[in-house]
C-alpha cells in the first residue's frame, strides 16, 4: 500500500518539475540571452545605452565633448587575442604612467570618455577600449570578467611594449572591475600593472545578478541559477567560483574601491565584504552619498576626481 503512495508522490513530484522547468527553462535563456550574448552586429555598438537616462546621455555627451577636445592625442589601436581582433583609442599625453578603462556590461569604448576626464586633470595617458564583443571587437559572449582578463593583460603588455609606458593602472566600472581584478590576480599578471580603481564591484556576479532581478521583478527561482548554467555552458565561466570575492584575497597591487551608498545592484554590505576581503597592503575606500550603479562621478564630480588623483599621486 505505501510503495504505491510512494511511487505516486514521486512521479507527481517529478511531473511538477518538469511542468516548472518548462517555463522558466525558456525564460531563463531569454534573460541570458537578452544581456550577456551579443545577439546581432549592432547591439552593445558605439552607441549610448540607455538614451532614455538622463544621466547616462549627460555621462555620454560629456565623454564625447572630451574626445573631440583631445583627439590630437589619439591613436587608434587593435591587437589580436586567442582569436579574437579588439579595438581601443590610445591618448598619449605624454606620461610613462597610462590608466586602461574597462567599462561595465554593454558598454563601448565612447562610454569610458566620460571616465578619462578624470585622468587628464594628472599625469597620465589613457587607454579606452571595446571589451571583447562590444563596439568594433570581437566575440559574441560576455564571460563575466574571465575571458576579458586575457584581454585586459594583452592590452597592458601592448601599451607598455609599444607607447613605453612604465605603469599601467585599471579602472573598472561593474563588470569591468571583475575582469581587472581577475587580471591582477593571475601569476601571469604583467609587472607593468601597479594597481587599480574600481567603481561599483560586486562580491560574485550571481549576487549582482540576483539584485538586477528584483530591481526587474522577475522570478528567481529556479531561473537565477538556470542564467548562472548557461553562463557556464556558453564561456566556462563559474559565476561563483570565478568571482572577484575570491581573487582579490590574491591582491598585491594597490587598490581603490569606489562605492556607492545607494547602489541597488553592489550593495553597501556586500561591497564592505570585498574591500575587508582584499589582500593588498594598498589598499583604500572611498563612499559616496549620492549617486546610483555607476553614476557616482556624474553625482560627486570634483570628489570622485580628487580622490582618484591622492590615490594616483601619493
Amino acid at each position: 500500500m505505501w510503495i504505491y503512495v510512494l511511487i505516486g508522490a514521486a512521479v507527481l513530484l517529478i511531473g511538477g518539475v518538469a511542468a516548472m522547468l518548462a517555463v522558466t527553462y525558456p525564460l531563463s535563456k531569454r534573460v541570458y540571452f537578452n544581456n550577456l550574448v551579443r545577439t546581432s552586429p549592432e547591439k552593445w555598438g558605439r552607441v549610448c545605452s540607455a538614451p532614455e537616462n538622463e544621466e547616462q546621455i549627460s555621462m555620454w555627451n560629456s565623454g564625447c565633448e572630451w574626445a573631440e577636445d583631445h583627439k590630437s592625442a589619439m591613436t587608434e589601436v587593435s591587437i589580436e587575442n586567442e582569436g579574437f581582433k579588439l579595438y581601443g583609442e590610445f591618448y598619449d599625453f605624454g606620461s610613462k604612467r597610462c590608466v586602461i578603462i574597462l567599462p561595465g556590461r554593454c558598454e563601448c569604448l565612447m562610454y569610458s570618455y566620460y571616465f578619462a576626464q578624470t585622468y587628464t586633470k594628472t599625469d597620465c595617458n589613457v587607454l579606452v577600449i571595446d571589451t571583447r564583443a562590444h563596439g568594433k571587437s570581437d566575440g559574441m559572449y560576455n564571460s563575466i570578467g574571465v575571458a576579458e582578463k586575457s584581454d585586459v593583460k594583452a592590452w597592458a603588455r601592448y601599451i607598455n611594449e609599444n607607447f613605453g609606458v612604465e605603469e599601467v593602472y585599471l579602472h573598472g566600472i561593474c563588470v569591468g572591475s571583475s575582469a581587472g581584478i581577475l587580471a591582477m590576480s593571475d601569476e601571469d599578471c604583467p609587472a607593468c600593472i601597479k594597481g587599480m580603481i574600481t567603481e561599483g564591484c560586486f562580491t560574485t556576479f550571481r549576487e549582482t545578478f540576483k539584485r538586477h532581478m528584483i530591481v526587474d521583478h522577475r522570478p528567481l527561482f529556479p531561473v537565477l541559477d538556470l542564467v548562472m548554467h548557461h553562463i557556464k555552458t556558453h564561456t566556462g565561466a563559474r559565476a561563483v567560483k570565478d568571482s572577484p570575492i575570491r581573487h582579490v584575497r590574491r591582491l598585491s597591487q594597490r587598490m581603490l574601491f569606489i562605492f556607492g551608498e545607494k547602489d541597488l545592484f553592489s550593495i553597501p554590505e556586500k561591497s564592505k565584504e570585498l574591500f575587508e576581503a582584499c589582500s593588498s597592503p594598498d589598499k583604500h575606500i572611498v563612499w559616496f552619498a549620492k549617486g546610483g550603479h555607476s553614476h557616482l562621478r556624474i553625482n560627486n564630480t570634483e570628489e570622485y576626481d580628487q580622490a582618484i588623483i591622492d590615490f594616483l599621486d601619493k
